[in-house]
């Protein structure tokens, strides 16, 4: 049965990230007084993209036609190995946090060549500005999974929850404020306000959807599934790495139910917590972003000098 589950779990990213996406939009309109659509209207938005038609401008390159196929493979690849129910499965060994990182970056470099690759204006800019925020969002990200190493001893991901599981109340201070650091990071690399905005194609400040502009189809849809998995991903290590609480050592059915209702726990936490932001303050200004990366970053420092 654990060997099962085990080959299940990377299949738990791209089945629950639309319902992530759902239910961060319904708290969303609740907030703001309005009724909104189900939680399951991304699953619906998925399979209607899925068969519609392409067009694709004469102008683009392999870039842009393999760009959302390689873009979804990276966050499945990534999804399966990371510490979502289990701590003991077989990929385990191979959940080092550095590939992680770069294998993300790899999605995130393919994302931001496919907007330049058709010539459109906005995907120019969009791609400019997407390479800055990731630039800056990876110091801070770096550093919060530098400080969760150097309290476990070791860059594995799910060593890492292991020895966060049982720290001492001195190591916790440093953890806490880099969690505080990675939710910044979160909200960076997730395309989600103040840094983008998911919800417009005709706003000029956008940055995820203007690289996407250009896609239609089934290419839209992987597109907008990868980027689902990608925060699915993002909220998956935040929730499991900071908050280990709630994780099965050895599967029982017992430690399945407590593991799953924990870890949904935590994911309506971030929910609520982006839900929040987003209905409370508007998008900030381009040139405002590195201000608040780089307020990631000082609470990484601080968290490295209480490390003793």
């Amino acid at each position: 049965m654990n060997i099962i589950f085990d080959i299940l779990q990377p299949l738990f990213v791209p089945l629950l990230s639309p319902l992530l996406i759902g239910v961060v939009k319904k708290i969303k309109a609740k907030m703001q007084n309005r009724q909104g659509a189900g939680v399951l209207q991304p699953y619906r938005d998925l399979w209607k993209l899925f068969h519609k038609d392409e067009v694709i401008s004469q102008d683009a390159s392999w870039i842009f036609r393999m760009a959302p196929y390689i873009i979804f493979a990276v966050t499945l690849i990534v999804g399966a190995f990371i510490p979502i129910f289990n701590l003991n499965t077989f990929t385990a060994p191979l959940g080092d946090l550095l590939a992680v990182v770069y294998l993300l970056a790899i999605g995130t470099f393919f994302l931001a060549l496919a907007g330049i690759d058709t010539g459109s204006a906005f995907g120019g800019f969009a791609s400019s500005r997407e390479m800055t925020v990731s630039a800056l969002a990876e110091v801070g990200l770096i550093f919060s999974f530098f400080i969760l190493s150097l309290v476990s001893g070791s860059t594995n991901l799910f060593t890492i929850a292991d020895s966060v599981l049982v720290a001492n109340i001195t190591s916790l201070q440093p953890i806490i404020l880099a969690g505080l650091g990675y939710f910044i990071v979160l909200l960076a690399e997730g395309g989600r306000y103040p840094f983008d905005n998911p919800a417009t194609h005709l706003e000029l400040t956008m940055i995820h959807e203007a690289m996407i502009l250009e896609y239609c189809g089934r290419r839209l849809a992987l597109m907008e599934w990868a980027a689902a998995n990608k925060l699915f991903i993002f909220m998956t290590l935040g929730a499991n790495l900071f908050f280990p609480w709630g994780l099965m050592h050895e599967f029982s059915l017992a430690a399945l139910i407590v593991a799953v209702a924990v870890f949904a726990l935590k994911l309506s936490a971030f929910c609520f917590a982006i839900a929040f932001i987003e209905s409370g303050i508007a998008k900030f200004r381009f040139f405002r972003l590195p201000d608040l990366l780089i307020v990631s970053f000082i609470l990484n420092i601080v968290a490295i000098g209480l490390i003793k």
